[in-house]
């Protein structure tokens, strides 16, 4: 399963489409199996979405989401856990270990 974590440099970003960069981080057994970042092209609607599924996204993780971004992700079949925040590094451990928090949405739109 691959996850796309939102990232400003090390750490979760707090917003899914303004953020740095996206790590995407392969999932399997409980362990990581690979891994690549992908820059972020920009933030246009509709944009992102289509291309994490490109890239066989299953789950978004990020800090928040606008409405219309949560609803664009799951219209591809992409799950989004949002009110993640931290260092991405433990977020990748607690994904493998299947104890993925999940919390308030940081984004306000």
């Amino acid at each position: 399963m691959t996850y796309a974590i939102a990232a400003d440099g090390k750490r979760v970003a707090t917003h899914f489409g303004r953020c740095e960069k996206y790590v995407l981080v392969d999932i399997d057994g409980g362990r990581e199996s690979g891994r690549r970042v992908l820059s972020n092209p920009g933030h246009e609607p509709g944009l992102l979405p289509r291309l994490l599924s490109r890239h066989e996204v299953s789950y978004v993780v990020a800090g928040g989401a606008g409405p219309r971004a949560v609803g664009l992700l799951g219209e591809l079949g992409i799950g989004v856990h949002i009110g993640v925040f931290g260092p991405v590094e433990d977020v990748i451990r607690q994904i493998a270990a299947g104890e993925l928090p999940s919390g308030e949405n940081a984004c306000e739109h």
